[in-house]
């Protein structure tokens, strides 16, 4: 007689982070986790369910391409204990190193679950402001991600892991008052302790310098020449952005001795290792485009672009092992001799056909100008993040 298999119970735990996927470095994260037991009261074969533990730690993961990044050999730092699946490792699995992690904290101990009930923890932590921004680079990767780990009595450790994105501020001037320096309100109608509050808030801080570093705008010119001669003359009102902002220029070909025939300017990252973990001596820096304007402007007297920086890029950045900056290339076609624009008599009334040159000599350059991109509102980069937040698992 064949024995009736019983139904295989299962705890559901579904983590959420509602503010969103992105956090800005030295702000406070903070997660609603809930562990539910799904079977029906009604269910004949319903039972309570038992964890014995839950906690939760922020990491950071940090993968490097061996084609391209050579770091030095590590004696095995892992734990004797870690081949164990009842020793908690957050990074267990993960590729890479583990280059940053925060404390566990302890949710719970011995959770007791009846048919349908759910139980929620609250987990907040501040994200380190001494690790590196996430980065996904053609050498280097660096991922962030929330690990939950969860055990039933007498039974292996399940990890739960929510990715996250993080943006990290630097390049950026020091504050203008040490942030325990009470700030007093320029509003009059404004309550000093609701001021006091306010300042004290790191992400509005970093909000509120970010937009004062971004919103300075002093033209800078430039003239754009050639071994012949002058081309034109470019306009740029300022080199400092924040992510989703747009770049604005224009170009004065009327001021130019040299047709220039077409231009291009394209929006760059550079990925450089340094020197000491290069793969080989000299090795080229790693290019990315995020954006390229591209215009015919021959007999054209001026001219603008607008490229806008993507939200889900990085910003510029530095750590021991890699550097990020930003850049705009600049490529510029010119003509070797001049050329005579058409023609149109005032009292025409015919319409002119203008056939150009079916053969011109050129001569083509290039030019890059650096330009500093740095972090939006978190909240803003949420929108276009492709983490959800949130994450489940069944144990």
């Amino acid at each position: 007689m064949q024995k009736e298999k019983m139904p295989v119970t299962m705890i559901e735990v579904v983590a959420s982070m509602a503010r969103g996927p992105v956090f800005l470095a030295g702000e406070l994260m903070e997660c609603l986790i809930t562990f539910t037991n799904p079977m029906s009261h009604l269910s004949t074969s319903a039972s309570s369910e038992m964890l014995a533990w839950a906690s939760a730690q922020i990491h950071c993961q940090f993968h490097a391409s061996e084609n391209r990044v050579a770091l030095p050999t590590q004696g095995n730092k892992q734990d004797v204990q870690a081949e164990s699946d009842t020793v908690l490792i957050p990074s267990r699995g993960e590729r890479g190193q583990c280059v940053l992690d925060t404390p566990p904290k302890i949710l719970f101990c011995d959770l007791r679950l009846d048919p349908g009930e759910s139980k929620t923890y609250s987990y907040s932590e501040v994200v380190p402001s001494d690790g590196p921004p996430s980065f996904r680079g053609q050498a280097v990767k660096y991922v962030y991600k929330l690990t939950i780990g969860c055990q039933r009595v007498n039974s292996p450790i399940k990890l739960l892991r929510v990715p996250f994105r993080v943006l990290v501020l630097q390049g950026m001037p020091e504050p203008p008052f040490p942030q325990d320096e009470e700030v007093s309100p320029s509003n009059p109608f404004l309550e000093e302790e609701e001021a006091s509050r306010r300042d004290a808030r790191p992400l509005e801080r970093a909000m509120d310098m970010l937009m004062a570093t971004t919103s300075r705008r002093c033209p800078h010119m430039f003239n754009i020449t050639n071994m012949r001669g002058k081309v034109a003359k470019f306009c740029i009102f300022k080199t400092v952005y924040r992510l989703g902002e747009d770049i604005i220029g224009t170009f004065n070909f009327s001021e130019g001795d040299i047709p220039c025939l077409q231009y291009s300017v394209s929006l760059q990252s550079e990925e450089e290792i340094q020197q000491q973990y290069q793969r080989r001596p000299g090795q080229t820096i790693s290019v990315t485009g995020h954006g390229r304007h591209l215009e015919s402007c021959l007999h054209t007297a001026s001219s603008h672009f607008s490229l806008p920086i993507p939200l889900n890029v990085t910003p510029g950045f530095s750590t021991d092992i890699v550097t990020l900056r930003w850049r705009l290339h600049f490529e510029f076609v010119t003509a070797r001799e001049p050329m005579e624009p058409p023609t149109v008599l005032q009292n025409q009334s015919e319409v002119t056909v203008w056939a150009g040159a079916e053969h011109v000599d050129v001569d083509t350059f290039s030019w890059n100008l650096p330009i500093k991109v740095l972090p939006t509102n978190p909240a803003l980069a949420s929108y276009v993040s492709q983490f959800t937040g949130t994450n489940s698992i069944n144990i």
